[in-house]
């Protein structure tokens, strides 16, 4: 089906996602439906803002004055190498988990991108469902990520050791080295061009592959495939989908700012609750979820995963075609 450009609309959709959230959360208010959705939600979020974990201790030993950066980059050195014995294995160990973590984590949120998804898209507070319906196209996801993730860490690798052996090169002098500092913000400039065409497609592959997966029943190759047919055909008009994601994202952080300046920091402090801060966010998410879900379907009905409104009839009256 040809699509005009003129048609495609980044503003239309706000007033639909919004109209979306009220129907789902509020037209009625059904406190089990906000909880059950809610889940879906943050087993889609699952691990995406990432795990902080800081090891580490202090020493203070006394009759020193205050050593500077080489002095105490050069105490660090001499204790990693006095204790490679047990440093090495806890490293590694915790390397593993952590990449084992991950993995986990990107699995579970691949699944319920696909039941967050259902919710919204059919207005229904569903978990066992999409769970099982949705197996295949959440697999696929989870791979394909995989794979992006990994090939993101390869170019990666060089840059963190090649910044980590410039700083202690650095260090090692003892004052800033103009050559070093030029050298770290190209390799910064690398890293933030790199990061962006991974933060690109990962956008693209939450916001409109999931739903082609979704109405397709189809890979995330497929998926990936068919929305590049869409690409090249409407470049500009994807990339001011991009762009207007910046002010909606501007705008939700107002909102939410907000919100914890006038609840005096209780509502952020909630919000950093595992699941209750996706119970307290979740008529952001929905409409974060929606207002793609709704940019996509003007590029056809073909790629509308709402259902059609349910006509109701007086019985014994004709159908509107043969009436008029």
């Amino acid at each position: 089906m040809a699509v005009h450009s003129q048609n495609i609309s980044v503003t239309i959709p706000v007033s639909k996602a919004f109209e979306r959230v009220k129907v789902m959360l509020f037209q009625p208010f059904d406190p089990s439906k906000w909880f059950t959705i809610a889940f879906c939600a943050w087993l889609a979020g699952l691990g995406s803002r990432g795990f902080s974990f800081n090891y580490g201790g202090s020493q203070h030993k006394g009759g020193s004055g205050g050593g500077n950066a080489r002095e105490v980059f050069e105490q660090a050195q001499r204790f990693v190498m006095n204790n490679l014995f047990w440093i090495l294995p806890l490293v590694a160990a915790l390397v593993f988990l952590s990449l084992a973590a991950g993995v986990v984590l990107l699995w579970l949120r691949s699944r319920g991108q696909f039941m967050f998804l259902h919710c919204v898209a059919l207005n229904k507070a569903e978990i066992e469902v999409p769970w099982s319906k949705f197996v295949i196209e959440g697999n696929s996801l989870f791979v394909f990520r995989l794979v992006l993730g990994l090939v993101w860490m390869i170019p990666m690798v060089p840059f963190v050791i090649v910044t980590a052996l410039l700083i202690m090169r650095m260090v090692n002098r003892g004052a800033p080295d103009i050559h070093v500092i030029i050298l770290l913000i190209g390799v910064g400039l690398i890293i933030i061009a790199l990061g962006t065409v991974f933060f690109v497609i990962g956008k693209l592959t939450a916001d409109f592959v999931v739903p082609i997966m979704f109405l397709r029943r189809c890979k995330c190759l497929d998926g990936w495939r068919e929305l590049g047919h869409l690409l090249s055909a409407h470049v500009a008009k994807f990339v001011v989908y991009l762009l207007f994601q910046i002010v909606l994202g501007l705008a939700v952080g107002v909102m939410v700012l907000a919100a914890i300046i006038a609840t005096c920091c209780i509502a952020g402090c909630l919000m950093l609750m595992p699941y209750l801060g996706t119970v307290i966010l979740l008529p952001i998410l929905i409409f974060k979820r929606s207002y793609s879900l709704h940019y996509l379907a003007q590029y056809g009905p073909e790629y509308d995963v709402f259902p059609p409104p349910i006509i109701t009839t007086i019985p014994g009256a004709l159908p509107p075609a043969t009436a008029a």
